[in-house]
C-alpha cells in the first residue's frame, strides 16, 4: 500500500506567516478556498516541545476541516515527511505587495 501523501502549506493569518502540514488538501465548494484536513503535528518523545508547534496544535486541536482563503495561500508542496509546524512574522521590508482585489464583481456592480 502506498503512503498517504504529506502536503505544506503555507499561508498568511492576520499578519503572520502559518506553515502546516496536512495529509488531504483540495479546492473547496466555498467558492475562493482551499480546505486542508487531517493536520499532522511531529509526536516528538523527547523532553524537548515547541512552544510554536504547542501553539498550532491547540489552536487546530478539535478542527475537522479548515478553509482557507486561496488569496492567503503563499505555498503549497508535496513533502516526503512531515516538518516542525511554526508561526513567523510576516516582514513588511518588501517594496512589492500584492493590491486587494474581490474574487468576483458583485451583480449590478458596474464596471466602466
Amino acid at each position: 500500500m502506498s503512503r498517504l501523501p504529506i502536503y505544506k502549506v503555507v499561508f498568511l493569518n492576520l499578519g503572520q506567516i502559518y506553515e502546516v502540514y496536512a495529509r488531504q488538501i483540495y479546492q473547496s465548494d466555498l467558492y475562493g478556498f482551499i480546505e486542508i484536513e487531517e493536520l499532522v503535528f511531529g509526536e516528538r518523545s523527547g523532553m524537548l516541545v515547541d512552544p510554536v508547534e504547542e501553539k498550532l496544535k491547540s489552536e487546530f486541536e478539535g478542527v475537522k476541516r479548515s478553509y482557507i482563503p486561496m488569496h492567503a495561500v503563499v505555498r503549497i508542496d508535496e513533502v516526503s515527511k512531515e516538518g516542525v509546524a511554526s508561526i513567523t512574522e510576516a516582514k513588511e521590508s518588501n517594496n512589492v505587495s500584492p493590491f486587494p482585489v474581490p474574487a468576483f464583481t458583485p451583480k449590478g456592480s458596474q464596471t466602466d
